[in-house]
């Protein structure tokens, strides 16, 4: 049983979050955290020209609320959303808080895969700790 799970929240079409939370609480002990992590991407600085001026904050807000409901009812969730690159930062918050398992939803690889990268490949390649993905 695992203590600190952090689990990596894409809200993207193909990813299920609620399945990847669903396997964190059976892989959890009774006093485990499960971190809720969304990492927001850097905007180069031509993009964020076009935006309005709160807009970080008000992403910011939106994901909160997102992430707050998923982690509804689940014994000792918390939610940390926070800016960089998804995979290597997704590594460093479970470095920094000794997550002891990552648990990530991913879509079907495809033939980008080989040539890109996912992000799950990459936390799966990198991690210190237990890793499961969720397809």
């Amino acid at each position: 049983m695992y203590h600190h799970i952090l689990v990596p929240v894409s809200f993207e079409a193909d990813r299920n979050a609620r399945q990847a939370l669903g396997i964190a609480q059976a892989l959890g002990a009774e006093d485990a955290t499960i971190t809720l992590l969304h990492v927001m991407e850097h905007l180069p600085q031509y993009a964020t020209e076009y935006l309005p001026a709160d807009h970080l904050e008000k992403a910011r807000a939106d994901i909160t609320a997102g992430l707050s409901a998923l982690a509804e009812g689940i014994k000792g969730a918390e939610v940390m959303v926070v800016q960089g690159h998804s995979a290597r930062t997704i590594l460093d918050y479970a470095d920094d808080k000794k997550a002891d398992c990552i648990v990530i939803a991913s879509h079907r690889p495809g033939m980008q895969d080989f040539f890109l990268g996912s992000t799950a490949a990459r936390v799966v390649r990198h991690a210190d700790c237990s890793v499961h993905v969720v397809r």
